[in-house]
């Protein structure tokens, strides 16, 4: 949801469930451990405040939501990104002290929130804090070795910051971790378009979509690799080839 530099677009939030309905709501409320169904009604309806742009009414709902059910990572989360978009709008300090604060509050209650770690390590870059944005997401690669998603995190950070051998290395070791991850597949795509091989960009960005349908911006860069590149034998995923950086994604609402 933060406009800045990444693909993933912004002014999505992290969704849970539709709302459930107000009586049975309160009938929850009465129950318990019917917490949990209240913060996703009232996360859901902060989503569907925030897609309005009404940023006030989004965080008295996901406010309502952390209230119901305090281990609500997603509404943490989706805190954090209100205030982050309303930090890049109106370039206030202390909306972006509140985004760092409540992105802090998700991790502590979901210490793997992908969407979290992405969107603080977007707004640390965006605030000229690199190196404290390349050690959260280090820590985070460094607890989690067989996942893919820090991985590419890191990748899309070095790419930004001009070490492309670097963010190769670090896809190569997300495909390890997991062959047939999406994100790693169009990362490492992107970086081979980049580089001229568009034979292996092609075929990377087609295992990429087969893997996972929407995706929109991959399936255009397939569109017009197709007008350009001859038919493609699927080639050999490098298990570490030559990688592109993660696609920058932040600001996905929960």
């Amino acid at each position: 949801m933060h406009e800045p530099r990444f693909p993933i677009p912004p002014g999505e939030l992290r969704r849970t469930c539709l709302a459930p309905t107000a009586g049975i709501v309160g009938l929850c409320l009465l129950l318990s451990g019917c917490g949990a169904l209240a913060a996703r009604g009232r996360n859901a309806e902060g989503v569907r405040r925030f897609e309005q742009a009404q940023y006030q009414d989004a965080l008295a709902q996901f406010q309502q939501a952390v209230y119901a059910d305090p281990n609500h990572a997603d509404g943490y989360y989706n805190l954090a990104s209100v205030y982050h978009r309303l930090g890049t709008l109106y370039h206030r300090q202390s909306d972006y002290d509140q985004a760092e604060s409540y992105y802090n509050q998700c991790l502590n209650r979901d210490g793997n929130h992908s969407e979290c770690y992405r969107g603080l390590a977007v707004m640390l870059v965006e605030r000229n804090r690199n190196e404290e944005a390349s050690r959260l997401l280090e820590g985070w690669a460094t607890r989690n070795p067989t996942s893919a998603e820090p991985k590419v995190e890191l990748a899309r950070l070095l790419e930004e910051g001009g070490k492309n051998d670097d963010a190769r290395e670090r896809l190569t070791e997300a495909l390890v971790a997991e062959p047939n991850h999406a994100r790693a597949l169009a990362a490492l795509g992107r970086l081979q378009e980049k580089n001229g091989q568009s034979n292996q960009a092609l075929a990377l960005y087609q295992r990429s979509l087969a893997t996972n349908p929407y995706q929109p911006d991959v399936a255009a860069r397939i569109a017009a690799l197709h007008a350009v590149v001859p038919a493609v034998a699927t080639p050999e995923t490098p298990a570490g080839g030559d990688t592109r950086t993660v696609a920058r994604g932040t600001g996905t609402l929960r």
